[in-house]
């Protein structure tokens, strides 16, 4: 086992092109790898299991249908350009800090059409479908303004009325949780389709991660379950429907690897959303437990943007806002382009 005396940064590779970022592209794997080998012998990096210092990488939903813009859910922020610069500063980190990552997990939304958030779900007395991007409240569900897609319920496995009293049960939950009113999505990151696949840009760094390093990424699955939403990858956003049926519970495996690592950095889309979700929730479960770890958590603020829809939504200052909750916890907000070295809790050597 190699000890580590500094966090070396090491040279972008010459594949790596941030105009190709915003791009769908085939990775080419056997050459990639190839160039992987290669870099490795180069640096002399060892495989990610004996680091000393172990540093894990979350990526949280780094999708197309998030990150590539003209796809569903395009998360531009503010700019316009948000989830592209993201994952030029992200992958960059990645190469820059090869020998210093250990491992990388990675986040997939995973849908299908007939999902709570989706139009098909709900429809009004005319038979017509709430519009993308729609709030719907309990007031709305309670008088009958939107009511359950009774033509769904044999395939989702529940009867007409249990379809109409979850509606009833879900929506008066998020409000009695204090959190966003059920939101009617764009149909996105459907399974199976192009847009569930993970950023070219960043499957081929986590890709050339993975052979230089001999660690395996990781890979998260969530939101599968018609009838909830899952913003974070810890648990759904309702955990039992209404007669008391589990609709999902809360993993503990984001919070076994705070434990195992000594450095969790994560990253992605989108910040107001699934990333703050998780990080909230990660944090509930570090206070109920083991209040120490919180200090092993670090946030990559450029490498993340808000859900911002220009002229209908801007969630912006809700993501400021909780980012700034996060940092006042212990964890710590710091930004890729700076040396790791200079982190915050960061040792001198491993």
């Amino acid at each position: 086992m190699r000890k580590r005396t500094t966090f070396p940064e090491l040279a972008i590779p010459n594949h790596f092109d941030p105009q190709k970022v915003s791009q769908v592209w085939r990775v080419p794997y056997a050459e990639l790898a190839s160039q992987s080998r290669a870099w490795a012998e180069k640096h002399n990096l060892q495989p990610g299991g004996l680091d000393t210092f172990k540093m894990a990488l979350i990526l949280v939903d780094v999708q197309n249908t998030f990150c590539i813009p003209d796809f569903e859910l395009y998360v531009g922020g503010r700019s316009g350009s948000g989830a592209v610069d993201d994952n030029i500063r992200l992958a960059e980190f990645i190469y820059r800090n090869l020998e210093t990552i250990s491992h990388i997990t990675l986040t997939l939304d995973t849908h299908q059409a007939a999902q709570i958030f989706h139009p098909l779900f709900l429809v009004n007395d005319q038979g017509q479908h709430p519009p993308p991007y729609s709030m719907i409240s309990a007031e709305d569900i309670r008088t009958g303004k939107w009511k359950f897609n009774e033509t769904l319920a044999a395939d989702i496995g529940i009867t007409p009325e249990n379809g109409q009293a979850h509606l009833e049960h879900y929506t008066k939950q998020l409000a009695d949780k204090a959190k966003f009113r059920l939101t009617i999505w764009p149909y996105h990151a459907m399974l199976g389709g192009i847009g569930h696949a993970v950023v070219s840009a960043i499957e081929e760094t986590v890709f050339f991660h993975t052979i230089a390093r001999n660690s395996r990424a990781d890979f998260e699955i969530k939101g599968a379950n018609p009838l909830t939403e899952h913003y974070s990858v810890i648990g759904p956003e309702v955990l039992t429907g209404p007669h008391g049926e589990v609709l999902g519970e809360k993993s503990k495996k984001i919070l076994r690897k705070v434990r195992e690592f000594d450095a969790v950095v994560i990253a992605g889309q989108a910040k107001s959303h699934c990333v703050a979700w998780t990080i909230s929730d990660l944090l509930e479960q570090i206070e109920e437990t083991e209040p120490d770890l919180v200090g092993k958590i670090y946030l990559l603020e450029d490498c993340t943007s808000p859900v911002v829809v220009p002229g209908a939504i801007d969630y912006t200052d809700q993501a400021d806002a909780e980012f700034a909750r996060f940092a006042e916890s212990g964890m710590h907000l710091v930004h890729s382009t700076d040396p790791i070295s200079s982190w915050p809790g960061i040792p001198q050597q491993a």
